[in-house]
């Protein structure tokens, strides 16, 4: 097995429950005490963001300006982008959803989470799933191709895609995609829901046009997430939520209303402060880690598992690329001849491990993946849904061991 290096501390601890094993991060990740403390802290200041003249509210809205500043700058934000914080990914792209221009095309490729699959208009493009990153690359230009031949070229386009898989960890090649999507006047949006809590995400140096993150995947579980990117879609776009903070005047006729520019725009009602501080703080506290090191004790413990489960002759691992592709700490796969559901139940009720059971708001893809296998091994006798073990900072050798042993035992 290889060695694994010793966890990180201070900010990036996890809190967690003595004697739970949590291998369910690509979920929802544990809180990092950075964000923990960032939220207790300002709690006793707690007041209202952008509508109050005291002490407590002025002391709330620059904790709120200067996280999304803070956010902004972590992400690669351009002088000129809108930070606009959210719920979390499904709902930034919802809002980039009702942001597009009449008569955009969304390309996208069916290997995405639902919440990149479904707000899009009808009329998007669904492009299969690869067999490899090269092979997105080049159906992504063929598509493109075929689609500003075929259609009015002065129609918008946004390509969406995942930079990480959800369903297999498995890396997207982002930064050439963005170059076809590009080449071809088109947009790109990235879904940074499950890279950015292992990777560096950086919206210029991948050259995308929006990105869109969850604080609750990011170690920040208190219900915020973040659109990034171009103004001026947002800023032609109605209101995502009309309410107030989103207007700059109201009149008294029932629609005589200007809308604000800017973030405020589609932040209608009071912000998530407490969602948005934490999220900075995690920011924070990535931005003075060593992540090269935490990516490689990640890589280690995937390694880990990987390999522990390759030895469990019952258990098939699910893959989109191959067995070498990069990945992040996410893997799936079955238990041959034993319903997933059970075994996650098992897992929980008899070893106190936590793990997803299911097709993963992945439906197309965790459906074909599961085919792919059988096709693959050859068994029969494989279930209709998978288990899904994720990692993170809180991740030890002996969670892992744990759950090798566990899943021995079951099969």
């Amino acid at each position: 097995m290889p060695a694994v290096a010793s966890p990180p501390s201070a900010a990036l601890d996890v809190l967690g429950v003595p004697g739970e094993i949590n291998l369910d991060y690509a979920a929802t990740a544990p809180c990092a005490r950075a964000a923990a403390d960032a939220v207790t802290e300002l709690l006793p200041w707690y007041a209202s963001v952008h509508r109050g003249a005291g002490a407590l509210s002025r002391r709330c809205t620059l904790a709120y300006e200067r996280a999304r500043q803070t956010v902004g700058d972590f992400f690669g934000a351009g002088a000129d982008d809108h930070v606009v914080f959210t719920r979390n990914t499904t709902d930034a792209l919802n809002l980039l959803a009702r942001s597009l221009p009449a008569g955009t095309t969304v390309v996208t490729f069916a290997g995405e989470h639902h919440a990149n699959l479904l707000p899009w208009p009808r009329g998007s493009v669904r492009l299969p799933v690869p067999a490899n990153p090269a092979g997105a690359v080049r159906d992504l230009a063929a598509a493109l191709t075929e689609l500003r031949r075929d259609s009015n070229p002065a129609l918008p386009v946004l390509v969406a895609v995942t930079g990480a898989s959800n369903v297999t960890g498995e890396l997207w090649p982002v930064a050439e995609l963005a170059r076809v999507a590009h080449r071809h006047g088109a947009r790109i949006v990235l879904d940074a829901a499950q890279l950015a809590p292992h990777a560096t995400v950086d919206r210029r140096a991948l050259d995308v046009d929006y990105l869109a993150v969850s604080g609750h995947k990011l170690y920040a579980p208190f219900g915020a997430g973040v659109l990034i990117g171009r103004a001026d879609w947002l800023d032609a776009a109605p209101p995502y939520l009309a309410g107030g903070g989103a207007t700059s005047r109201v009149g008294p006729a029932t629609h005589d209303v200007t809308w604000a520019t800017g973030p405020a725009r589609h932040e209608g009602g009071t912000p998530n402060l407490l969602g948005a501080v934490a999220l900075a703080a995690v920011c924070t506290a990535f931005t003075d880690a060593d992540r090269v090191a935490l990516a490689a004790r990640e890589q280690a413990l995937l390694a880990r598992l990987r390999a522990g489960l390759a030895a469990l002759p019952h258990v098939v691992e699910l893959r989109t690329f191959g067995p070498d592709a990069p990945r992040v700490g996410i893997v799936s796969f079955v238990v041959a001849g034993q319903d997933s559901a059970t075994v996650a139940a098992r897992l929980a009720a008899e070893h106190h491990i936590g793990v997803r059971d299911g097709l993963f708001c992945a439906h197309p893809l965790a459906r074909r993946l599961l085919g792919e296998a059988a096709t693959r091994t050859g068994r029969k006798d494989l279930p209709p849904t998978a288990l899904r073990a994720s990692i993170g900072l809180g991740s030890t050798a002996a969670q892992v061991d744990r759950l090798l042993a566990a899943l021995a035992e079951l099969a």
